[in-house]
């Protein structure tokens, strides 16, 4: 038991005394907290972010020796993931670019499985959004209506166009907080060794 105890606190201490994985959680509580309170997120705050995972990657780079082309490969997979969202206006430009802050502060092997747990995130907040507010039905019928128009798109051989507009809408989701939510659990857990 002791010895278990013992590699909990140095893995923990390991944690907090990372000072890119302090960074990124710090500013991915700040975006989550401003995209809640003013439904954006200032590009000083992700901006800044990706600015300092670049940078720091150059003075220490992630494990293997992978330095700044590790980084900004990260921050591009991040943007590449969120940025068809985007597009589609599913996501607002903050969360691209959160996303993005939060691939060069993880790197390249690291921001896949945050991706995932964004997304899980998302899903799972979308959802309490949704049943908090009395809308999951409407909501449903969006995603089904946007999954049956993106196949029809796809079949056909069009570029997937999905207008939104003249939906009910079931209110907007601060996807600040569930990239900071599943970046954070994945990131956490992956460094204790569940994931």
């Amino acid at each position: 038991m002791k010895n278990e105890l013992d590699a909990f606190f140095a893995l923990a201490t390991m944690l907090v005394m990372d000072p890119r994985t302090v960074v990124l959680f710090v500013l991915l509580v700040a975006a989550a907290i401003a995209d809640v309170r003013h439904q954006r997120i200032p590009n000083r705050l992700t901006l800044g972010g990706l600015a300092f995972g670049l940078a720091y990657s150059t003075v220490e780079p992630f494990w293997g020796g992978h330095g700044f082309l590790w980084a900004l490969a990260g921050a591009g997979v991040g943007f590449a993931a969120l940025f068809p969202l985007w597009l589609l206006r599913l996501t607002g430009a903050g969360d691209v670019k959160l996303m993005a802050m939060t691939g060069s502060l993880l790197g390249l092997h690291a921001i896949p499985l945050a991706l995932v747990g964004a997304f899980a995130a998302g899903g799972v907040c979308a959802i309490l959004y949704a049943l908090r507010h009395g809308n999951l039905r409407t909501m449903l019928g969006n995603v089904l209506r946007m999954l049956h128009l993106g196949g029809i798109a796809v079949a056909a051989g069009a570029p997937v166009r999905i207008a939104t507009t003249g939906w009910a809408s079931v209110g907007k989701l601060p996807y600040g907080v569930p990239i900071a939510l599943g970046t954070i659990t994945t990131t956490v857990a992956a460094h204790f060794g569940f994931l």
